[in-house]
């Protein structure tokens, strides 16, 4: 799951200025069942599509795919994912400029929607238009529907909040682990682009919920927080149209000139996706608002961000890197029973739903015995298990050597570890965010962890184009996986700097 989708976010809460009043959904507002369901059905499509897109971006033409090479298939997933979390940063600015949570994240389900039904096309340039069209409508849903949840919950203290969060995170573990189950059956067994249009049915089965529910909604999520003046607005539009037309013209050319490739739209994401996020930090940085105090806790604040940045790169392979040794590594029988190799996907989400309440139980009792890891250490905990599942990578990888079919019990081993190290940095991640956001920044913080996904993704997707089909091989594993445990190490050696900078927080 991604990094927002394994504990329940804390989103500013602002006054409820209406929700429809009723009937209850367990106890909760009636607008939790209308947001359940569109999160349940966004992420039914968002990971249906993503449990089939490597697979079939590396699928030869014969058998219906493009024929792309493992390398650059792993390398178009990776950069594509660091875009759906690039741009849920201004997809929170546009809620708060232009529509408000509501009005953007209908527009957003509507661009989903019209992105699958474009990969259901059986055209290479209509399926890379879907794909930014999934992306963009992504960031702009992703960045609003869980602050529309806490709009339900105008009270901080209403016992049933922290309740309310978790019926809406099964929701998205729900859809999650039913989507490749379907759509990835549907996909492999029958035809692609059928299985595509099915993720886009889902979209259209949520955005029909959240209309016909959206009275149940607050107004709160109605208002634009801060609009923007009609003259900033004009001029924000003739820039956006200046440079859209600028990549026009520039890749007409490109492909005019017969030197086109998908490495063109690789390598400039790649480098997008790098170097926003430094350009953030530093202007956060070199803020002169910012007290000297919040400066210290941002120093303290990148640490953990690198680590979950090279935690990321990892964690994320699971759809790319991992997916192609499924297909092409790892038999797809267990105890007589044959399943496609996209089910592997609903793995990490079963596992979440197993093992999340636990995790979360065990932190407590450590807490009332005073024996509770600190922020750093959990940290550590999740970077040392994300290397180790790299680690049991490579004996699969050894087991598969001279083309031999492994047991699917070594990828249910390497998700299981993976989620175990989930589960200890990035709900963790979340709440650090959150303590040391500084007070100007404190609605955009959260983007900022994002772009820790983004960061992580865009380095994966430079190794995997830089190695070739070396990256699926024992030593990339090795590399990747020291990697992590290294940055775990170096977490434990320097926390007390870390914790220095800190502050207040811990």
């Amino acid at each position: 799951m991604s990094p927002t989708e394994t504990l329940p976010l804390d989103p500013e809460l602002s006054p409820q200025t209406g929700a429809a009043a009723g009937r209850s959904f367990f106890g909760h507002p009636r607008g939790l069942a209308t947001l359940f369901m569109t999160e349940m059905w966004e992420r039914f499509s968002f990971y249906g599509m993503r449990a089939l897109l490597v697979i079939y971006l590396v699928a030869p033409a014969a058998k219906g795919g493009l024929g792309f090479t493992a390398a650059t298939g792993a390398a178009i997933y990776s950069v594509y994912n660091a875009m759906v979390y690039l741009l849920a940063l201004p997809g929170g600015w546009v809620s708060d400029r232009f529509w408000g949570a509501r009005k953007t994240v209908l527009i957003g389900g509507c661009i989903i929607m019209a992105g699958h039904f474009m990969l259901a096309v059986p055209a290479e340039a209509s399926f890379f238009v879907g794909l930014g069209f999934i992306a963009v409508g992504s960031g702009l849903l992703k960045a609003n529907i869980s602050t529309m949840v806490g709009h339900l919950y105008p009270d901080r203290n209403d016992a049933r909040r922290d309740g309310g969060f978790t019926i809406f995170y099964m929701g998205i573990n729900l859809g999650a682990f039913a989507a490749p189950l379907v759509i990835g059956t549907i996909g492999q067994k029958v035809d692609w682009h059928l299985g595509f249009a099915l993720a886009g049915v889902g979209m259209a089965l949520g955005l029909t919920q959240y209309i016909l529910g959206g009275r149940h909604l607050s107004k709160e999520s109605q208002k634009v927080g801060s609009p923007l003046p009609a003259a900033e607005r004009r001029a924000l539009l003739r820039k956006a149209a200046f440079w859209v037309v600028l990549a026009v013209v520039f890749y007409a050319a490109v492909v005019a000139s017969g030197s086109y490739s998908i490495g063109w739209v690789i390598w400039p994401l790649t480098v997008v996706g790098m170097t926003i996020p430094a350009l953030v930090f530093l202007r956060m940085r070199r803020d002169p608002d910012l007290s000297t105090d919040e400066r210290g806790k941002l120093s303290g604040y990148l640490w953990f961000f690198l680590a979950a940045a090279i935690f990321w790169m990892i964690y994320d392979q699971s759809g790319s890197t991992l997916s192609v040794f499924a297909t092409s590594n790892t038999a797809t029988k267990l105890f007589g029973f044959n399943f496609p190799s996209s089910w592997f996907q609903s793995l990490n989400p079963l596992y979440i739903m197993a093992l999340a309440p636990v995790v979360a139980w065990l932190w407590v009792w450590l807490s009332r015995r005073d024996k509770n890891p600190s922020t750093a250490a959990k940290f550590s905990y999740g970077l040392v298990l994300i290397g180790a599942s790299f680690g049991v990578m490579m004996l699969a990888m050894a087991a598969a050597s001279g083309g031999t079919k492994v047991s699917p019990l070594w990828l249910a081993v390497v998700y299981l570890v993976q989620t175990v190290g989930e589960l200890a940095l990035s709900p963790v991640g979340l709440s650090v965010t959150t303590k040391l956001a500084p007070t100007k920044y404190a609605s955009q913080m959260m983007g900022v962890w994002f772009l820790a996904v983004t960061v992580g993704d865009s380095v994966a997707a430079v190794l995997q184009q830089l190695l070739g089909n070396a990256f699926l091989s024992t030593p990339s594993f090795a590399i990747q996986g020291v990697a992590a445990l290294l940055a775990g190490v170096a977490v434990v050696i320097y926390r007390k700097k870390v914790t220095a900078m800190l502050g207040d927080v811990r």
